[in-house]
């Protein structure tokens, strides 16, 4: 693999709504010597988003929609992104649908992170879902962004088991370490073949 300085790392836009525990991953993967990526803006649905503060500390540009009209916001959003020339989208933890115009208008890839094992599990409530119906595994998948929810091409998975006595909130967290080792793996897999 060549290698990446700032000039030539793939200008990124990640995407968020809460926590941003997922966001403050790909910041720790993008500084890296051997990420092909940097991120050069943030953009969150949710002005009280908890991962707002990891785009402060890093000195990240960042942005807050309240998507009441979403065409408008969506336009103001492709705006910035062609300005500060962006290439891929990591939606992390986003909950929000980005609609069809706006799929097609950006000019470069958009990738998501699911807590499940796709096709199985979409929207909301994957854990409590898994458990409910005695999976015996559940995991996380990245997978493309199409306009249909979590129903793009699948680019990366990981299984895991589900114990006899698990909680939503171990399973969330078992999930969520994978989900920290996978979107890196995908987004390095994805820019590899470009």
């Amino acid at each position: 693999m060549k290698k990446l300085t700032g000039l030539n790392k793939y200008k990124t836009a990640v995407f968020i709504s809460g926590t941003g525990s997922n966001l403050k991953n790909l910041i720790k993967f993008s500084i890296k010597k051997n990420s092909p990526i940097s991120i050069n803006l943030v953009v969150s649905s949710n002005k009280l988003a908890k991962g707002l503060k990891y785009a402060d500390n890093k000195k990240i540009h960042k942005v807050v929609f309240n998507y009441l009209k979403q065409e408008k916001t969506e336009k103001k959003i492709l705006n910035i992104l062609f300005k500060k020339k962006i290439k891929l989208i990591c939606l992390a933890g986003f909950m929000k649908i980005l609609s069809k115009n706006f799929i097609k208008k950006f000019n470069g890839k958009i990738l998501n992170i699911h807590p499940s094992l796709l096709p199985k599990y979409k929207g909301l409530n994957t854990h409590e879902r898994a458990l409910i119906n005695g999976e015996k595994f559940s995991g996380c998948t990245v997978h493309y962004v199409s306009n249909q929810l979590d129903s793009g091409k699948i680019i990366l998975q990981k299984k895991i088991k589900i114990k006899k006595n698990e909680s939503i909130f171990t399973l969330k967290n078992k999930i969520l370490k994978e989900e920290h080792k996978l979107y890196p793996k995908a987004i390095k897999r994805v820019l590899s073949n470009l």
